[in-house]
């Protein structure tokens, strides 16, 4: 009967069939296996009534229903932030090799996963070309760390190529199938990072990471726009406006983002999700990380939750975002969405608030969704005035 009653949700579209039910779904076919031998079987053979057994029972079998149920409670179903554009949205992967670079402490060529969202229009419908969005995700983040945002974008005529850092994403999987998990030594560093207690040590660490990625970025950058450049390019290359180009990114990826903006003559516009400027970082003096000092070059917006908000002044890697936030710059903003946390700026916090708020460190009281989508009309707002022209832009929150 439970079985039964499993399958009946599940055809009802009720239950959303995914491989957070595959242990559920197989505990219960067990039962119900065991249950029809039973009905089958010899009748008559009674076992004598022991209360200790029957608590000891329903206690087992309570156990194992949490326990093929914890997929479903750590990762429930959830509904997906509609679109507000109007183009369909359209997705294509590829595997791209770097031949100038190779994967840290190997000789092998790097590896790079990418993801596109852009606009899925028939010929006729379709736009003429787009502005070209590029994202980084945070560290042991997934290309797909911010997939409604990708999607938002890309209905209301952009394309959108999300990358996976082999080696600082959580994983990643190539167009053969092959899977590359986490770089343990990357996790080791992470770990050990103190800014506050060993600057040398962190500015080391933050060179390194921002090498890679930075890196990263300005390969799959020129390797799109050469794609793009070529007669007869696919569906998402003849799309892509090789002069209208923003970038953005979660946490370690909005640093390298915002150190893309700098060192970039052709970005329009930097996003950045709760991200200091380590790029812009040039060494430590006395018990003080040294900066860059010119004025920030193009328009950017920072983004920030309560993990970060109250810490900028404190923090000594965030010294230069906690500047910008008394700059004169007419064209740097921050924000500030109250009651959110770090994670909180990623589709983890609609996918698993368990582990939003685990990796938070607090308990966040933001919708799920009315951040995420505050998050996408910022974004959409900010890259539209900047690399389209269309509109202003000044946001409620701004500071």
């Amino acid at each position: 009967m439970a079985l039964a009653g499993f399958l009946l949700l599940v055809a009802l579209q009720v239950i959303h069939w995914s491989a957070r039910y595959y242990a559920l779904s197989a505990f219960l076919l067990l039962l119900a296996g065991t249950g029809a031998a039973a009905l089958l079987g010899k009748v008559g053979e009674k076992r004598p009534y022991k209360p200790a057994r029957v608590v000891w029972r329903a206690v087992g079998m309570a156990a194992l229903f949490f326990v093929v149920l914890l997929p479903a409670i750590l990762f429930p179903q959830y509904r997906s932030l509609p679109t507000t554009g109007g183009h369909p949205v359209a997705t294509a992967t590829d595997t791209y090799v770097d031949k100038d670079r190779t994967e840290p402490g190997t000789a092998k060529n790097r590896s790079l996963n990418v993801e596109f969202w852009y606009p899925g229009d028939d010929d006729r419908a379709a736009p003429q070309t787009c502005p070209l969005i590029l994202f980084s995700h945070g560290a042991t983040g997934i290309k797909t760390s911010n997939e409604s945002l990708y999607r938002e974008l890309a209905s209301h005529g952009y394309v959108v190529c999300s990358i996976d850092h082999t080696g600082q994403c959580l994983y990643t999987t190539d167009k053969n199938g092959h899977t590359t998990w986490i770089d343990r030594e990357f996790l080791r560093e992470l770990s050990a990072e103190d800014a506050e207690a060993d600057k040398q040590q962190s500015y080391a660490y933050y060179q390194k990471w921002m090498d890679v990625r930075v890196g990263d970025i300005n390969f799959v950058m020129d390797r799109i726009l050469d794609e793009a450049a070529k007669d007869g390019a696919g569906t998402v290359y003849r799309l892509v406006d090789r002069n209208r180009i923003g970038v953005m990114g979660h946490s370690l990826g909005g640093s390298a983002a915002l150190g893309i903006g700098r060192a970039r003559a052709d970005v329009g516009a930097v996003i950045a999700l709760e991200s200091p400027f380590l790029c812009d970082i040039e060494g430590v003096e006395g018990s003080a990380f040294a900066w860059n000092g010119a004025a920030y070059p193009v328009p950017v917006l920072n983004v920030y939750s309560d993990s970060a908000w109250s810490h900028l002044d404190e923090w000594p890697q965030y010294a230069e975002n906690a500047a910008l936030l008394s700059s004169s710059q007419p064209t740097a903003f921050n924000v500030h969405i109250g009651g959110a946390g770090h994670f909180s700026l990623t589709d983890l916090a609609l996918a698993s608030p368990f582990f939003t708020n685990v990796l938070n460190g607090q308990r966040t009281t933001a919708d799920a969704h009315d951040c995420l989508g505050t998050i996408n009309k910022l974004c959409l707002a900010f890259f539209d005035r900047y690399l389209k022209g269309q509109g202003e832009f000044m946001p409620d929150g701004t500071h």
